[in-house]
């Protein structure tokens, strides 16, 4: 008599709620860590490539003090997060608003570093290689610190009106995790644009 098995009903285990937030931000931050990967690979594919001028090396200036403030904008950040989970939501938005200072301030620095670039050193997206792929990868990431100055500033109008508590925590940190992607990827083009394709 042959045995027969008998299959067993497959039991579903979502994710705790707590979770969804963070394996979903994480999952987002891969997808954006594959479009940087592309266009980090096509900078240096062309890098030297331009018959014309301007060349990285006569235009390009290493942005030292935009490069601090979004590096420091990481451990504001931090602070922030620390505050919101002690319950302290006055020092939360008070660190929050130092991030976005310091994010705005990083931003500000970019536009006028192209605006050097475009009218004094005659580099646009069209003049040659080196114009179109310095303005698509420094301007994707600096698209990127846009939208998470934008978050970070509607978070920061929520604490103001006091819509902002200690329960709230989790879903702070797991928007932080953004920010702290976007301060990584800067470590890599700053050192591939400024430093290894110079």
């Amino acid at each position: 008599m042959a045995a027969t098995s008998v299959a067993l009903p497959q039991v579903e285990m979502p994710l705790p709620h707590e979770m969804r937030g963070r394996v979903g931000m994480w999952c987002l931050i891969a997808a954006e860590s594959a479009i940087f990967s592309i266009f980090v690979v096509a900078y240096l594919y062309y890098a030297g490539k331009s018959v014309s001028g301007p060349l990285p090396s006569q235009v390009l200036h290493v942005p030292i003090f935009n490069s601090i403030c979004l590096f420091s904008s990481s451990l504001t950040i931090v602070m922030a997060e620390r505050y919101i989970r002690r319950g302290d939501t006055k020092m939360f938005g008070a660190w929050w608003f130092v991030t976005i200072a310091l994010g705005t301030t990083f931003i500000l620095g970019t536009a006028r570093e192209w605006y050097e670039l475009i009218y004094h050193e005659g580099l646009t997206i069209s003049t040659n290689l080196f114009g179109t792929t310095f303005y698509s990868l420094v301007g994707l990431h600096a698209f990127h610190v846009i939208v998470g100055l934008t978050g970070l500033s509607i978070i920061f109008i929520f604490t103001a009106l006091g819509l902002v508590k200690q329960e709230h925590a989790p879903r702070i940190e797991v928007f932080a995790l953004y920010w702290h992607f976007v301060d990584a990827i800067w470590v890599v083009v700053l050192s591939v644009v400024y430093f290894i394709a110079r």
